[in-house]
């Protein structure tokens, strides 16, 4: 019979966990340590697995789908100027028309991503249920010509859909100083799992790998090579690595990402660090769990490519609700400086 922990054991539980990660003890000391509660951005709207982008007027951001006033929004969105006070743009909808292979009675359409390419369009990589294995997502692609859309995927079939390993899901764009594209995802390899939190945690547990894909520079989706598994899910992360969000921090290679469940208390953000964008890659972290400035479940960070600024999500009395901070990395150490 499964008993759920208490929130003070599942915080103890995760904060033994980070400290088995690290290999820097001495810089972790006191990492974690309580502090004031953060506020969460637009009084606590819902706005999950949100994604950054900046633009001259200011930040943007993408989230998952939502329903507001009884009607989904695929692709929700909120603006900045000074990446504190956060408006939610009631009535908009990035990407209101599904591409074919959508499941469209259930299409579940996740962690939207958008970067903007050389020739000023903009690219969104996102991901939905699959209409040929409904119980499977894929990774895709959209395309726009002005930031608030509407983004169109034209495709018939999806873009990264290995359904025999469990499909795909959260994909996020990444520029290199050398002006290389890039995009990390996660093979949802519990999507196939034998049960437990998240599908996962029951013997054999299936691996769920964070891969980097190589794409043209021009049109941000031509393929190039084969994609890199950069880390997978280990004893420490429960049932899944997920969530991927790759930058340039402190003079390394940041792939932040959560483990554990999202249901569950355990749910965290974490980040692991490497000198070359191919990796090796070592786990660090995490950075936020349960108990960390108050929050509940903290996941889903995403960083302004080659900056410091980052917006994740944590739970709250009307879903997931949006944070913002400033992140600096020492050694192999994150930090993050709360804005509210």
């Amino acid at each position: 019979m499964f008993r759920p922990l208490t929130l003070a054991a599942t915080a103890l539980l995760a904060s033994s966990i980070a400290v088995a990660r690290y290999t820097e003890e001495d810089e972790y000391e006191g990492l974690l340590k309580k502090r004031a509660p953060i506020t969460p951005v637009m009084s606590g709207q819902n706005f999950p697995d949100p994604a950054l982008l900046r633009m001259a007027d200011g930040w943007h951001a993408f989230a998952t789908n939502t329903i507001i006033n009884g009607s989904w929004v695929h692709v929700p969105m909120a603006k900045s100027p000074d990446f504190q006070t956060w408006t939610y743009l009631t009535g908009v909808d990035a990407m209101p028309t599904l591409a074919a292979w959508v499941d469209l009675n259930s299409p579940r359409v996740w962690a939207p991503d958008v970067v903007q390419l050389d020739d000023g369009s903009f690219i969104m990589y996102y991901t939905a249920a699959y209409k040929e294995a409904t119980n499977l997502h894929c990774v895709s692609y959209a395309t726009s010509n002005t930031l608030l859309g509407p983004y169109v995927d034209s495709l018939k079939e999806p873009w990264i859909c290995p359904t025999a390993i469990g499909g795909a899901i959260d994909p996020s764009g990444y520029t290199n100083s050398d002006g290389t594209r890039w995009v990390v995802y996660k093979i949802d390899g519990n999507a196939i799992g034998h049960g437990g939190s998240c599908g996962n945690t029951v013997e054999p547990i299936v691996s769920t790998p964070i891969m980097l894909q190589q794409v043209n520079a021009a049109d941000g989706y031509s393929k190039i090579g084969e994609p890199i598994q950069l880390i997978t899910n280990g004893p420490a992360d429960g049932p899944v690595v997920e969530a991927p969000s790759l930058s340039y921090l402190g003079g390394k290679y940041v792939l932040f990402f959560s483990s554990n469940c999202f249901a569950t208390t355990l749910y965290d953000v974490s980040y692991a660090t490497a000198s070359h964008i191919k990796g090796p890659y070592t786990k660090y972290g995490p950075l936020f769990v349960t108990g960390t400035d108050g929050m509940t479940s903290p996941g889903g960070l995403d960083i302004a490519v080659n900056g410091n600024h980052a917006i994740w999500h944590g739970a709250g009395s009307t879903g997931r609700a949006a944070y913002t901070a400033i992140l600096s990395l020492t050694g192999n150490v994150v930090t993050a400086s709360t804005l509210s």
